[in-house]
């Protein structure tokens, strides 16, 4: 969940290591520290509990010497409480070694017990300082930090990404991954780690993926990779497709406001190159024709709002595909013995493509033979290296912590594959193809209307609701995920009490929950597309507003039927039945962004959350 910055080269390594801390803060994180080996040949460290300003202003108070290597870190407390003698780096072989780690060493007890006996102590209460003070122990007998490092990974077990340096070898910093996430970023006569490219972004877009149980060694003058014997191993270069700029404000309130008005361009770039005359062609997914040909079923996992994309795929995957479609939680699907094999793909949703859950349920569906195809934002990624196929949305850089534009895009990238799966498999014709083409090609400028239609109402009505205490969401089809989302969303960043109900379940419970003023979202699908669920929808809000609740409704443009049933109603163009919920869910992100502003919070950094959930 954390972040995790090394550089060595020419330039002060202080200004980098926080620079690239600060465009890692959407991770999630409860404390902050770097470590230098100065000029002098001395390491360095300072680390403060709180966010990163608390160690700015304590380096600007307490200057620290320049250097030109460095390591730093932001940490999300596991094991041991959010302190200053918790935070990263730990330091261990008198001090003159400096460790930082993201993820869970799970035998940390027992090499600690080992540690003990041999009469070595601690200063803090966390699993990484074990890891620390063994790599020390190892370093003095062999005087070679890789060598010392190769040692000691081979010893833990758990998730880790791990980085090092040693005062007695300035210019170079090792690090290692397990099950966590670690890019490497190439410079001219320097060189950069980091958990995410946002790390290094600043100074370099050439960039290089190392995989799973690998060691990478940067000096200013290369890149050295190996596995954990030892063994060279070729790494996959990619480019960066964003700047600096792009993971950055620009004047925008919030991340998270920014985010919301690129949904426009999430869906456009996720879309882009990939169709033509009509058709969906994914260049990605060329020469994989018998995969899709062959399969008999699909499942799709995901965690979070991504399940609630996968859910919404569903439909479009199914109807179009005709291949049965399941839609799991990623942290529940390998632990209950699954039925599947060679004619299953397993779909995983991902925008980090570091989700722990979802990437070990990937490892999981490999090895019971399923095919895997995995829809992730970020290049580099694990859960895309371990899957057999990807489709990458380009929604560009996600910082909030709740998802936006990377939702829109995903709906859109499964909405692809089964456009895509559907014409290999001849179940829809050509006609029909063309027909979806065009209302996915339409999509990006109807967001854009819903964006400056509704957004000054949403707003206004989102701050008069401010002492709100609960919403409940409504959908039906389609609009039941959406629901499901509007209500994480308001959990997420307003902590309030939210639920998402399918609509007909009413009268089978949650409509006990209704009592006057309770205000109640309702996803009202198209009377053009399905006029008897579109009244089935009507009669929902007839019978909750009959009790009083405070109805909002979701309903496209010259819907009349909702008018004398609902409190707000917020209009969203024509689209085909599959399509709006594409266009539904952004008066949703609106208004989970305007109550949660109203109520004085952080919305880019909501409570007990990280970006990345990179532990089970």
């Amino acid at each position: 969940m954390c972040g995790i910055v090394g550089y060595v080269g020419p330039r002060d390594s202080q200004a980098i290591l926080l620079s690239g801390l600060a465009r890692l803060e959407y991770r999630g994180y409860d404390s902050a520290g770097i470590a230098v080996i100065d000029g002098g040949g001395d390491l360095d460290m300072r680390k403060r509990a709180g966010k990163l300003q608390v160690l700015r202003d304590d380096l600007a108070a307490h200057p620290m010497p320049d250097g030109t290597t460095g390591i730093g870190h932001t940490r999300w407390a596991t094991h041991g409480g959010p302190t200053d003698a918790n935070a990263h780096p730990h330091l261990a072989d008198d001090d003159k070694l400096a460790v930082i780690h993201n993820g869970i060493i799970e035998n940390f007890s027992e090499l600690k017990a080992e540690l003990l006996s041999d009469g070595y102590t601690f200063r803090s209460e966390t699993d990484t300082e074990v890891a620390a003070v063994l790599l020390g122990r190892e370093y003095r007998a062999s005087g070679d930090l890789v060598a010392a490092f190769r040692t000691v990974v081979a010893r833990l077990e758990g998730a880790f990404t791990l980085l090092a340096m040693h005062r007695d070898q300035p210019g170079l910093v090792v690090g290692a991954r397990r099950n966590s996430p670690l890019v490497i970023g190439l410079g001219e006569g320097e060189n950069f780690l980091g958990s995410d490219v946002a790390a290094f972004v600043e100074h370099t877009r050439h960039a290089l993926a190392i995989g799973q149980d690998e060691i990478v060694a940067i000096t200013p003058a290369g890149v050295e990779v190996t596995d954990f014997t030892g063994a060279p191993v070729e790494v996959e270069p990619f480019e960066v497709v964003w700047d600096a700029s792009a993971a950055e404000k620009g004047g925008w309130s919030s991340f998270m406001a920014k985010e919301v008005s690129e949904e426009p361009d999430a869906v456009a770039n996720t879309i882009r190159g990939r169709l033509h005359d009509g058709t969906v062609t994914i260049p990605e997914l060329e020469g994989l024709d018998e995969l899709f040909t062959g399969i008999r079923r699909i499942v799709v996992i995901a965690c979070g709002t991504a399940a609630y994309a996968g859910q919404t795929g569903k439909y479009a995957l199914e109807q179009w595909t005709r291949i049965p479609v399941d839609v799991e939680l990623a942290h529940e699907f390998r632990y209950r013995d699954p039925v599947i094999g060679e004619d299953t793909l397993v779909v995983s949703i991902s925008q980090s493509g570091e989700t722990m859950d979802t990437l070990m349920a990937v490892k999981y569906a490999r090895e019971q033979g399923a095919k895997t195809l995995s829809i992730c934002n970020t290049q580099g990624a694990t859960i895309p290296r371990e899957s057999d196929a990807v489709i990458y949305t380009h929604a560009g850089p996600e910082v909030a912590v709740a998802s936006t534009k990377a939702f829109v895009a995903q709906i859109t990238a499964l909405y692809l594959l089964a456009l895509h799966v559907a014409r290999l498999r001849g179940t829809i014709s050509v006609a029909e193809q063309a027909t979806h083409v065009r209302e996915l090609e339409a999509i990006p400028a109807k967001i854009q209307r819903v964006l400056a239609e509704e957004q000054t109402h949403i707003e206004q009505f989102s701050h008069w609701m401010a002492d709100t205490q609960s919403v409940l969401f409504l959908g039906r089809h389609v609009g039941y995920p959406i629901a499901l989302e509007g209500a994480l969303k308001l959990k997420e960043i307003s902590y309030i009490h939210a639920e998402g109900f399918a609509a007909g379940e009413l009268k089978h419970g949650p409509i006990a929950l209704i009592e006057p003023g309770q205000p109640v979202f309702v996803i009202v699908p198209s009377p053009r597309e399905s006029a008897e669920l579109h009244k089935k929808v009507v009669s929902n809000i007839q019978e909750i507003r009959a009790r009083g609740a405070r109805v909002i409704a979701v309903a496209e443009e010259g819907d009349a039927a909702v008018l004398p049933f609902a409190d707000e109603v917020l209009r969203i163009p024509l689209a085909g039945p599959l399509f709006e919920p594409l266009l539904a869910v952004v008066p949703l992100h609106i208004f989970a962004m305007g109550l949660a502003t109203a109520k004085g919070l952080d919305v880019d950094q909501p409570r007990n959350l990280a970006k990345s959930v990179t532990v089970e």
